[in-house]
């Protein structure tokens, strides 16, 4: 492995040969969106990556207030890839949120976090590193319209796509338009998007990220899935990101808009998240064993730790209003909080693909893609970590369709919180796994909370919803 002062080198080596005419610097907002600024390229040297780049912090989301608003960002050499979406030649480079007194990392900088909760897994010695696999569903439309004012709120998408344009006059209207909850997958010219998921997958791979597989997902309206390779959490978490900037970014080069939202569509499957997750020690896949599907007794507390905490988990892995309408029964999203092997009901699958025990892996299912990777991932680590630890029995598996289960076999199954509220309770009664470590702090525990009350909580509370006048307009 190339050390950093060699990755730095290299860096400003392609700079130099590939006429680079601008540097774009990445970093993540506390809630989980990527910001940036960009300098020329004669602002860019060697003591860029040591002494970096102040910014005014204060209108970041979740960060500090305007009294303390000094910022510095430290690029990370590791992280360049070429931005093929601006006009001039530009590479991006991720980078680390720094305190500038004291170049120590912020504590509220969701990739710090995560650098902590890896160094946190090795102090235990449980494990070397910790593999992230995560899927990130997302929808592609031709067109979105929303409007929130204090007499009116509506919102509207629409694709070529979406069942519900069969009838629609089109000149001509062609026909083929996957039905509610059969998108998986048709062939062409049902699938309609084919090509430009292609093209994503080129300009993905183009950026260094290794793609599986692409296809078409469950839901009408133009659902996609794009799956990567499983990666080291702290790179998975940056290429997820990367991730979702190349998907939006080539969906605008075609006149579409790309989202990313859980659910966006009403009577048909939500985008999911699942996140497939294995520790290795050295060369030791440690999930591989002689138990249940194969698993190790690690691997069997791990999933205990993960059900076990799960209802504070998902303030994380689930952190929107949004979430919640997709965890819902009979939408394959998984609301029992239970095991199985190749469940698909259920919140953790043991997936049966291979015997070779370098592919065993847990899937957590219940995750979506509006998740902060960086915060989400260490969530998962540190409550599974808790359950190796502390030796958390996840309990029997679930091996039968949960869905058709009677509701008196059922009352027995936890279940996932029914609101982001109920999600942020659990998190506040249950987040001392989270601690150890200092992996997040009393202070980005408590500001996750507020921020996630006062700005997304109570403000859907407070609106009125379209669907209420349906309901109550005549009462």
């Amino acid at each position: 492995m190339p050390d950093r002062k060699e990755k730095i080198a290299e860096v400003l080596k392609f700079v130099k040969e590939n006429d680079v005419e601008f540097v774009d610097f990445k970093f993540m907002d506390f809630p989980g969106m990527w910001q940036h600024f960009t300098v020329p390229v004669a602002e860019f040297d060697e003591d860029s990556f040591e002494n970096g780049y102040g910014f005014d912090g204060s209108s970041i989301r979740g960060w500090k207030p305007i009294n303390e608003s000094d910022m510095l960002i430290i690029p990370d050499p590791e992280t360049m890839f070429v931005d093929q979406f601006i006009e001039a030649p530009t590479i991006s480079l991720i980078c680390d949120v720094h305190e500038p007194a004291t170049k120590e990392k912020y504590s509220r900088c969701p990739r710090n976090i995560a650098q902590k909760a890896l160094a946190y897994l090795r102090s235990t010695g449980v494990a070397d590193e910790a593999y992230f696999g995560p899927e990130a569903e997302f929808f592609l439309f031709d067109d979105v319209r929303f409007d929130s004012q204090p007499n009116m709120t509506f919102y509207e998408v629409d694709s070529v796509e979406g069942r519900w344009n069969t009838g629609r006059d089109e000149g001509p209207n062609l026909g083929y338009k996957p039905r509610y909850k059969e998108g998986y997958f048709p062939v062409p010219p049902q699938d309609s998007l084919m090509d430009i998921r292609n093209e994503m997958v080129q300009y993905l791979q183009e950026a260094g990220i290794h793609i599986e597989a692409q296809h078409h997902e469950v839901a009408s309206g133009g659902q996609c899935e794009i799956d990567m390779r499983f990666n080291k959490m702290v790179p998975m978490a940056d290429q997820l990101l990367m991730f979702k900037y190349i998907v939006k970014n080539t969906a605008r080069l075609h006149r579409r808009t790309a989202t990313f939202m859980p659910k966006p569509i009403f009577g048909d499957n939500g985008s999911g998240m699942h996140v497939h997750i294995s520790l290795w020690k050295g060369d030791n896949p440690l999930f591989a064993g002689s138990g249940y599907a194969g698993l190790s007794e690690e691997a069997l507390y791990f999933m205990g730790g993960i059900l076990k905490h799960a209802p504070s988990l998902l303030a994380f892995t689930n952190p929107t209003t949004n979430s919640y309408k997709r965890l819902v029964p009979g939408f394959e999203a998984p609301v029992n909080l239970a095991y199985s092997q190749r469940n698909r009901s259920a919140a953790i699958r043991i997936p049966m693909v291979s015997s070779s025990p370098k592919s065993k892996r847990i899937e957590f299912r219940c995750p979506d893609p509006s998740a902060n990777p960086y915060l989400a991932f260490s969530a998962l680590l540190m409550a599974g970590l808790d359950g190796i630890i502390n030796r958390v029995d996840p309990g029997e598996p679930l091996d039968k369709d949960i869905y058709d289960m009677p509701p008196e076999e059922l009352a027995n199954v936890p279940s996932t919180p029914r609101n982001l509220e109920s999600a942020l309770e659990a998190l506040a009664d249950d987040h001392e796994y989270l601690l150890k470590g200092d992996v997040f702090t009393e202070d980005v525990i408590e500001t996750w909370i507020d921020y996630k009350f006062e700005k997304e909580a109570q403000e859907m509370a407070l609106r009125p919803h379209p669907h209420e006048f349906h309901l109550y307009y005549d009462i």
